[in-house]
Order: C-alpha cells, then sequence, then structure tokens
C-alpha cells in the first residue's frame, strides 16, 4: 500500500481551502473533498444567506449537507502520512520554477489554478474565488494558467492588445490603430480567431483525411511486406527442393560412374586374369616340354632318340598374346575426361544462370552501376554534349568542336570517356524520334567515307535501334523483335563472360534481347541519335 501511495498525486489529496492534507476527509455532494474543519467554516459563513456552495465548482446546495467523514480517503491519507508524502504534498501546493505562480500571493506563492486574459494575472485556487463570486468578473476570460501574460500588453502603449491587424499580420491594442497602424486592416482579435479557427478545422480535416490516406496506404505496404516475405519464404523453400534433388541427381550420376567403372573395371580384371592363368599353364606345359627334350639330348643310344624324337618334339599351339593391350594407368582415362566435361559445362551453366537469378530485380543489376561520361573527342560535330557529357542532343547547329582522330564523321554517335571490363551496367534515357544504343571498340571506324563507321553496321559493334519498334544490329544484320517501349534502357555487360544485354526499364524491367559472344578488346558505351532534335542521356543510377 505505501508503494500504491507513494505513485499517488499527493496534490490530489490536498484540501483546496487549508492546502495541506485532509484531515477528517469528507466529500460534499458535488464530489469534491475537505478538511471537516475546513468546509464546515466556510458554510458558516454562509449560514445567513441559507445556500451553501462547494468552494471550487461553486455548486450550491440547499439545505446544509450533513458531512460524513470519507473513511476510505481517510486511510489512502494515513498511508501518504506513513509514506513521508505529507510534506511534499503540501510542497505540490507551491510553485516551483516550471510552474506558473500565483501573481497575488505574497511570500511563498502557490502554484496558478487560472490565468485571466482580461486582468492578465494568474490566481491561485484561494485567489480566484472573486472570478466565480463577483458578477463584475463574470465576462472575464480563464484559461489554463500561462507564463505569456504579458506578451498580450503592447510594448509600446501598455494597452491589452485586442486587435489583430491584417496588413501586418500582427496582435494590436486599440491606441495602435490611432498611429502606426491607422488605415490598416484591422479586426478584433476575437473575430480574426474566429475566422482562422475555421481555417484551421479545415486544415485538421485535411491532416485528418492525409493521415487516413497514409495509413491506408501504409497497411497496403504492410501488406506488400507479407506478400514480399510470403514469396521470398517459397522461393527459399522451392530453391531448396530443386537444390536437394539436383544433389541428389548429382550424387546418382556420381554412384551410377562409380558403379559403371567398377563394373568395367571387374570385367576387364576378369578377362587379364583369365588369359594370365592361360599364359601360366602354357609356360609350365613348355617347361615340361623342355625337360622331355633336355633328357632326350643326353640319350647316347641313336636308335632311342630317333624313335622318341618325333613325339617329343611336338609343341603345342601357343597362345594368342594378340589381345593383351598394355594401357598403364590410362584404362578409365576418357571417363575421368568426360567427368571432368561435365563439370566445366556445369559450372557454366551454373555461372550464367547464376547471374540471371541474381539479376532478377534493377537493385541486382545496380551493385555493378557505372559512372558513365560521353566522351567530346569523340562526338559528330552537331552533336550537343551538355549535363557533365552525360547528354547528347542532335542540334540543327554545327558545334566548334576541335579536330581529332577519335572524332566520328558523317555518324551522329558518339562513345564514352571510359572503357568498360568487367561486369557493368548503365542506363540510357531517350526522347525523341529514336536512338541507337549500343557498344563498340575503340578501333571502329570513323571516316565518313565508309558505311561501316554507324554502330551495328560492323562486327567492332553492337548496337539496339529504339524508335516504334525494336532491332538488334550487329554486323549490319538487323535482328526485329517486339517488347514494351520505354523511353529508359538498361544495359549489362559480362565482358569476361562475353554477355550483353538490352532492358525495357519503368516500373519493371523486361529483357529485351541478349548476346552471347568472345569480346576480345575493352569497350565503350555508345549513343546514334536518328532524328533532329532527339537527346540520349547516360543516366546517373542509384
Amino acid at each position: 500500500m505505501a508503494q500504491q501511495g507513494a505513485q499517488l498525486d499527493g496534490a490530489k489529496f490536498c484540501c483546496s481551502i487549508c492546502l495541506d492534507l485532509l484531515k477528517d476527509p469528507v466529500t460534499i455532494p458535488c464530489g469534491h473533498s475537505y478538511c471537516m474543519s475546513c468546509i464546515n467554516n466556510f458554510w458558516d459563513e454562509e449560514d445567513k444567506k441559507e445556500i451553501y456552495s462547494c468552494p471550487q465548482c461553486r455548486q450550491t446546495f440547499t439545505p446544509r449537507p450533513v458531512l460524513v467523514k470519507n473513511t476510505m480517503l481517510a486511510d489512502i491519507v494515513e498511508e501518504l502520512k506513513k509514506t513521508g508524502l505529507q510534506a511534499a504534498a503540501a510542497d505540490l501546493c507551491y510553485a516551483g520554477p516550471e510552474d506558473v505562480a500565483c501573481d497575488v500571493c505574497t511570500g511563498r506563492k502557490l502554484k496558478a489554478f487560472k490565468s485571466c486574459l482580461v486582468c492578465l494575472v494568474s490566481y491561485c485556487e484561494n485567489h480566484l474565488q472573486p472570478h466565480y463570486e463577483s458578477p463584475s468578473f463574470k465576462k472575464h476570460k480563464l484559461v489554463d494558467p500561462s507564463k505569456k501574460l504579458q506578451e498580450n500588453i503592447c510594448s509600446r502603449h501598455d494597452e491589452v492588445m485586442k486587435i489583430f491587424c491584417r496588413t501586418d499580420k500582427k496582435c494590436i491594442c486599440y491606441l495602435c490603430t490611432m498611429d502606426e497602424h491607422k488605415g490598416h486592416d484591422t479586426v478584433p482579435a476575437a473575430a480574426e480567431r474566429t475566422e482562422r479557427q475555421r481555417e484551421l478545422e479545415v486544415s485538421r480535416l485535411n491532416i485528418q483525411q492525409r493521415i487516413q490516406d497514409r495509413e491506408k496506404d501504409v497497411k497496403l505496404l504492410q501488406q506488400e511486406v507479407k506478400a514480399v516475405s510470403r514469396s521470398a519464404d517459397k522461393a527459399v523453400e522451392d530453391s531448396e527442393k530443386i537444390f536437394t534433388e539436383l544433389i541428389r541427381l548429382l550424387q546418382k550420376r556420381s554412384s551410377d560412374v562409380k558403379q559403371q567403372i567398377r563394373s568395367q573395371q571387374e570385367t576387364e580384371v576378369s578377362g587379364v586374369k583369365e588369359l594370365q592363368e592361360k599364359l601360366q599353364q602354357e609356360i609350365t606345359e613348355l617347361k615340361r616340354k623342355d625337360a622331355e627334350l633336355k633328357q632326350l639330348s643326353h640319350t647316347e643310344d641313336h636308335n632311342q632318340f630317333l624313335h622318341n624324337y618325333p613325339s617329343v618334339s611336338q609343341l603345342s599351339e601357343p597362345t594368342d598374346s594378340s589381345s593383351i593391350n598394355i594401357r598403364p594407368l590410362r584404362y578409365f582415362e576418357d571417363v575421368t575426361a568426360a567427368v571432368s566435361e561435365l563439370r566445366d559445362k556445369l559450372q557454366d551453366i551454373l555461372r550464367e544462370e547464376w547471374t540471371n537469378i541474381s539479376l532478377t530485380t534493377r537493385a541486382g543489376f545496380l551493385r555493378y552501376s557505372h559512372e558513365i561520361t560521353l566522351d567530346p573527342n569523340t562526338a559528330y560535330t552537331w552533336l550537343l554534349l551538355s549535363d557533365g557529357n552525360r547528354k547528347a542532343t542532335y542540334t540543327s547547329q554545327q558545334q566548334s568542336y576541335s579536330s581529332h582522330p577519335d572524332r566520328f564523321a558523317g555518324w551522329y554517335q558518339v562513345l564514352s570517356r571510359e572503357s568498360l571490363t568487367g561486369r557493368c551496367y548503365w542506363e540510357v534515357e531517350w526522347s525523341g524520334g529514336g536512338v541507337r544504343v549500343a557498344v563498340a571498340y575503340k578501333n571502329i571506324k570513323r571516316a565518313a567515307s565508309t558505311n561501316e563507321g554507324g554502330f551495328g553496321l560492323n562486327d567492332k559493334s553492337w548496337a539496339l535501334r529504339c524508335d516504334n519498334s525494336y532491332e538488334f544490329w550487329f554486323n549490319n544484320i538487323k535482328t526485329p523483335f517486339s517488347g514494351p517501349r520505354s523511353s529508359r534502357v538498361g544495359v549489362y555487360l559480362d565482358h569476361r563472360a562475353g554477355i550483353l544485354s538490352f532492358y525495357s526499364v519503368s516500373e519493371t524491367m523486361t529483357l529485351l534481347h541478349r548476346v552471347q559472344t568472345t569480346f576480345t578488346q575493352p569497350l565503350y558505351a555508345g549513343v546514334r541519335l536518328l532524328n533532329y532534335g532527339d537527346t540520349a542521356e547516360l543516366c546517373k543510377v542509384k
């Protein structure tokens, strides 16, 4: 209970008459509580009027209410006293540094209960009573205690500012309307407040409507987050299943290859052992025959020698050893080579497909984004470069570029200053009739006399033509195709892998065309404009 009492606001258990903790607390019909002696004394002074009122809310009672001690409230006050909060509760009635003090109190000032906008004075509850009792204060405006009452006084005339000057948009006093604000559009401050209050309510309605709209948007985004999370969870689950199946398939293939090798090993070894056994038998037979011949050679009897020679000298047919093919450590080299080739193909497929998987969103491409600028030394003289050499415009006025061997002549095109190797991504924003978005080697022809200098018209450049349709050009061969029309084209280059991809970029990214080749030199980004007024800009992507 002590801990609970410590959390209570001690000021709420103070008598508003004596400003001390309640003693023998009583609660009168309006609900306010006082010390029994304090309220009795207050009502004793009202006996002559025979109308008894609440010192706080001024509600009247007839006849005089019978006072009964509020035992529950008395118990709470006793607990507060035990916790040592009596002094603290009393202190809560006095004004601290951050509080608005009563302007009437002398000595230690009490907290102000209300401020009067007419008197421009802050009052504690005791000193506020005349405003409730006297008819002369009936029209005074009471507000919550304020430290800024003096701001309502005109610093020049020391008068209350009750007028608003719409011309200068400030509050003034009535004397100000006669001198420095004479002839200005002025209205009573209360009238201006009423009008501005209406505007404020309209603004609040707009804000509340916007809050509702934004809350709906937040809910939609929350649903989007849930949808993205569900989709990601399903993609992870499905990917794990697919990779598990792929691993199981590879393990099965590994087991099959192993079994095939062992089976072939068994066949090979069995055949070798069979031939080895035949040869061993032939060796034994030859040794026996050699012993007989040796013995015959030592026979001294000519007749006996000649008699036995025909049968002993006859040899059996030798075993055919032409099937013996010695291939030391190379019996299954072809299998190993086939498996290695399969591994290399799988690595290439995985590398290529992994690139496709990682680049399913624009964020994936932006990891490889490059800041690219256009090289003025390559720009055709009728192309104007601007925006930090990132934008090219087909103009009607020839530009005063200096002579340079890298400059295109006869082709309305320009190359980037930066060379492109490794993995790169950039975007081109175009407008007008059409554009060719390209990559090219540095040694592409520049002269106007040759027809091979245009992007896509040779084997040194690859170009996507964008206008009302799409065409891919390489080595003067065009490949038309369809796709969503967009004013922004994304280009992805994986130089080492020989991949060049073009994308339509809008709310989503759509693959337009993909090239798989071998690049033998560093590449440069390029744009070629097709009509007067066309523009193409290498975008800053983030």
